[in-house]
């Protein structure tokens, strides 16, 4: 029996790189010097495609393969494929939820406290010999008693909110509704009036269309000249030219960042700044959370095919 073929969108670690091509036919459109010319050559035969969540599939991409089945997406946001391509051709989608969430919620938190704390700044100072040739760092910012808005309640969000409160913090989320599973923290509908009543604002809500900018300028200033902004969600929910243009002034205090609108390529008005904390997309860089992410994807193009319950469906 042929093993199915996949069009692979992007790079995965050996480790996931060599099981996928026991149990598939790998068709690695990132490594094609004319893409559209490999495209062209391989689009009949493909059955599924297996992507990131940052590279997704758009709608040319899935109307080029006339036989496509199903889409797997390496992590959990799926803003980047065309949903709405899908549905119309019947054509399944997952995603790795929950396998990375607590690992993303522990970057966020730990941003948070590297910022707050001056934590990079304050390795500089012992390693250029500063502490030894002008003494104590400078004073820095508490981080607990103080209070957190967590905008999107989800998986990630919750497990945010839970380590927050370890600190003591005053912790309040945004979202449609109010959570029955969020009893004891306070429910802001409004996403200024929660930035307005934060002195740290989590953005941990999925992405979608009626997401993007929701931290606005708007959001931004209620957030103020001593608050900070944390983002491990996705760059599109941020308006990025009204972040810089807060951070630059000084209306926000700081921010701390995973992700950025064109990225790696991000904007350079980011690096002249030191008022913010610059991750590289990497929240759930962990060896443990990339191997289950990608058994993930295996076995949910591996139940597709042998027609079985998908593990993890977004449709």
């Amino acid at each position: 029996m042929s093993k199915p073929d996949i069009l692979q969108i992007g790079p995965y670690p050996e480790w996931d790189q060599v099981p996928l091509e026991a149990g598939f036919t790998m068709h690695k459109y990132f490594e094609a010097p004319d893409k559209i010319a490999f495209l062209s050559s391989v689009s009949e035969r493909i059955r599924g495609i297996a992507t990131r969540g940052e590279l997704g599939a758009d709608r040319a991409l899935i109307e080029a393969c006339p036989n496509l089945e199903i889409i797997s997406v390496y992590g959990v946001g799926f803003d980047a494929v065309d949903l709405d391509a899908c549905r119309e051709r019947g054509i399944r989608v997952t995603n790795t939820p929950d396998v990375l969430t607590n690992d993303v919620a522990d970057l966020g938190v730990a941003m948070m406290l590297v910022q707050s704390r001056g934590m990079i700044g304050a390795e500089n100072w012992v390693r250029d010999g500063s502490w030894a040739a002008k003494g104590l760092y400078p004073l820095k910012n508490r981080v607990w008693g103080k209070r957190a808005g967590v905008l999107g309640l989800g998986r990630i969000g919750f497990e945010v909110a839970k380590r927050l409160a370890g600190f003591d913090l005053d912790i309040a989320y945004s979202g449609v509704t109010a959570k029955d599973y969020a009893p004891d923290w306070e429910f802001v509908a409004d996403p200024v009036e929660l930035a307005r009543r934060s002195d740290f604002l989590f953005v941990t809500l999925a992405a979608s269309a009626q997401t993007r900018h929701i931290v606005n300028r708007q959001v931004i200033d209620a957030v103020g000249p001593d608050g900070m902004i944390i983002n491990i969600s996705r760059a599109s929910n941020i308006d990025e030219d009204a972040l810089l243009d807060a951070l630059e002034t000084g209306r926000l205090g700081s921010a701390a960042l995973d992700v950025f609108e064109g990225e790696p390529a991000l904007n350079p008005r980011f690096l002249k700044l030191d008022n913010v904390l610059l991750q590289p997309h990497h929240a759930s860089g962990t060896f443990e959370t990339r191997k289950a992410m990608g058994q993930l994807v295996r076995d949910n193009l591996s139940a597709h095919f042998a027609g079985k319950t998908l593990q993890t469906p977004v449709l």
